[in-house]
């Protein structure tokens, strides 16, 4: 009898793991969505074009990285002459929706830069956070970490 609650209890514990990360078809394409956006923004920054920042980032957007915090007007202010960006490349992709209208992506990114001077962490851990705003997906939150 034991045996057998055990089993029983196992078997719904890992029924609900695996009930919970089911992806549905509208996920897979949100999913492919924010990933070409996020890659669209790397390559927006390797070519130094701040168009993309101001129009695919909310007004309250927010980077974080271990040389600080920068509000959505500094990063602005920035790419024009920050980072010249040789290569880059983005792998291991996991996505989450939070809700309706937010998700979660990370990924590890490895980059040839050079920002202020100085030589670029070359691998990270990205964690990017997009919100729906009137129809269309945008960046509110950006973090890495070396």
């Amino acid at each position: 009898m034991k045996k057998l609650l055990l089993c029983m209890v196992t078997t719904m514990a890992f029924s609900g793991l695996t009930f919970g990360q089911t992806i549905n078809e509208d996920d897979k394409a949100l999913e492919a969505r924010i990933i070409n956006l996020d890659k669209q923004g790397w390559e927006a920054w390797k070519a130094n074009d701040a168009t993309w920042f101001e129009q695919n980032t909310t007004d309250g957007f927010v980077s974080i990285s271990s040389d600080g915090i920068s509000s959505k007007d500094e990063v602005l202010k920035s790419i024009p002459s920050d980072c010249k960006v040789k290569r880059y490349s983005l792998a291991d992709f996991k996505f989450v929706m939070l809700d309706n209208n937010a998700v979660l992506l990370t990924y590890k990114a490895t980059q040839d830069a050079v920002c202020g001077g100085k030589q670029a962490p070359v691998k990270l851990q990205v964690a990017v956070n997009y919100v729906r705003r009137g129809g269309n997906w945008f960046e509110a939150m950006y973090m890495q970490a070396p």
